[in-house]
């Protein structure tokens, strides 16, 4: 807020929020509609910007404003994040009221109250839920972060959101992804001796801690919902579904172990914890079923889906976990592509072709005879060249087979379905062949027939699905101290 010098007036400051109109934008579309009300794109007609306008449902107007909106409100109010979606005012409409076939509804008193955010092209449930769509291990890496980022900041200050899921993370077309709906947010204490409700976060996304009834607890409930969110990424499926709270508990309960004291000290005395019991032994299985997960991700998982809130992972040292600081790295939100056209619209599809590279080494003794060669290409277990299981699988999808995923090669899969708008996809395999000759081989005139049918297996493998740069440096490198000379390029 800029400060007006003596004597002048701030003409500049924003208006006063509830001052405006709703008449100040133009509704575009109805883009959503729950319990809360409806929200339209809009835009507003003075600056041209497009927004979200935010209904508040005023069906229950005697019993006043809507103690719900007040705390979004008042939360939303004093955060101020990159990952927390802004609330830039607050507008009314003076009323009356119209029907849904725009006929007044004869209330000449009632009006509405409209919450402006800003818009966000995507949800993170709708972008997964499109065919065929599986997000790549630096797009999950990167929403994570964001995710967890965004939720930190929220938990410094002193803020529960209570809703994780889906549907509430926005995401724009640059990649950038915003917590949004804080309509179950609340303000909690370090000291967690209030008592909360514990009838909040849908249920797919609900922590033990609340399924058992406790209405103590903090920070770590939205972690939880994390977990869920994390797993549903990596597995292309919520991994928690059910229908009720009884069916809830169970699943988790078949995932991550049935609770006792020794896992989880005190949850004896949570209010329904005799009562939810399960009637069989029920280990934690998590590790078993999830272990094609790269490894660094499943460890953050179980930090994060850990029974005992007490022991589970903060969204502070989830943030320093090995997983977003192994390669492949998050890709980031600020090098996405943005272009517009001249009627300022997104373009839809990337422009720039973007590549994978893969490196493959052939290397070779001299030769006595054709015996010791190796059939290059076709033989993984080949100690002179091996076609690494990650090309393979880049190959398969460029030349639109889906492929078989390899256990334990899932995570590090950097191909995927283009998005729309959404962020940057590897298009072609560049393929880098370095193939070290020993210098006698080639000054004495030796056979080369070795090099030849490897480099055409290479060919067949990769043609036409990638480009292929060729390299030849001496197979005593170090000593000659050669440099890498490329001969060929297609």
């Amino acid at each position: 807020m800029a400060i007006a010098a003596p004597g002048h007036l701030n003409v500049n400051e924003s208006p006063i929020w509830g001052s405006r109109s709703v008449d100040c934008f133009e509704k575009l579309e109805q883009i959503g509609e729950g319990t809360y009300g409806q929200v339209y794109m809009a835009k507003e007609i003075k600056t041209g910007e497009i927004v979200a306008l935010k209904k508040i449902r005023m069906d229950n107007e005697r019993e006043g404003f809507p103690i719900t909106a007040i705390r979004e409100i008042k939360i939303l109010k004093k955060l101020h994040h990159e990952n927390v979606i802004k609330l830039k005012e607050i507008v009314t409409d003076t009323g009356p009221e119209k029907d849904e076939q725009g006929k007044p509804d004869g209330n000449k008193y009632k009006g509405g109250i409209y919450m402006v955010f800003e818009y966000m092209d995507h949800d993170l449930t709708g972008l997964a839920d499109r065919p065929g769509m599986r997000f790549t291990v630096p797009q999950i890496k990167c929403y994570m972060r964001q995710l967890l980022t965004g939720l930190h900041y929220c938990h410094v200050n002193q803020v529960l959101h209570r809703d994780i899921k889906g549907s509430n993370l926005l995401i724009d077309n640059e990649g950038n992804l915003k917590l949004a709906d804080f309509g179950l947010a609340r303000s909690f204490s370090n000291d967690q001796n209030a008592n909360l409700t514990n009838r909040v976060i849908t249920l797919w996304y609900r922590p033990p801690e609340l399924l058992l009834g406790t209405t103590k607890y903090g920070p770590a409930v939205d972690m939880w919902s994390v977990g869920c969110i994390f797993a549903e990424l990596l597995q292309g499926k919520p991994i928690f579904p059910g229908k009720d709270e009884p069916e809830q508990l169970n699943k988790i309960y078949e995932l991550c172990g049935a609770p006792n004291e020794v896992n989880w000290p005190g949850v004896s005395k949570i209010p329904y914890y005799n009562k939810f019991m399960p009637t069989r032994p029920m280990k934690r299985r998590l590790r078993e079923v999830f272990r094609h997960f790269d490894h660094h991700a499943l460890e953050l998982l179980e930090k994060m889906l850990t029974l005992d809130p007490a022991q589970r992972i903060t969204a502070k040292d989830a943030l320093d976990a090995e997983y977003f600081w192994t390669d492949p790295l998050p890709c980031d939100p600020k090098r996405q592509r943005k272009s517009a056209n001249n009627n300022g619209k997104m373009k839809k599809w990337l422009s720039v072709r973007k590549f994978s590279t893969h490196n493959l080494t052939l290397v070779f003794p001299p030769f006595s005879s054709l015996d010791n060669m190796a059939k290059c290409g076709q033989d993984q277990t080949n100690q002179f060249m091996v076609l690494n299981p990650k090309l393979r699988q880049d190959l398969h999808i460029i030349m639109g087979s889906p492929g078989v995923h390899l256990v334990g090669q899932e995570d590090i899969l950097p191909m995927g379905t283009q998005v729309e708008d959404t962020i940057t996809q590897i298009e072609e395999v560049k393929v880098v062949v370095v193939m070290a000759v020993d210098l006698i081989l080639l000054k004495g005139g030796g056979h080369l027939t070795g090099p030849i049918v490897c480099l055409v297996a290479v060919l067949v493998a990769v043609v036409p699905a990638a480009m292929l740069e060729l390299q030849i440096i001496p197979n005593k490198v170090v000593h000659m101290g050669a440099q890498r000379l490329v001969v060929a390029r297609t």
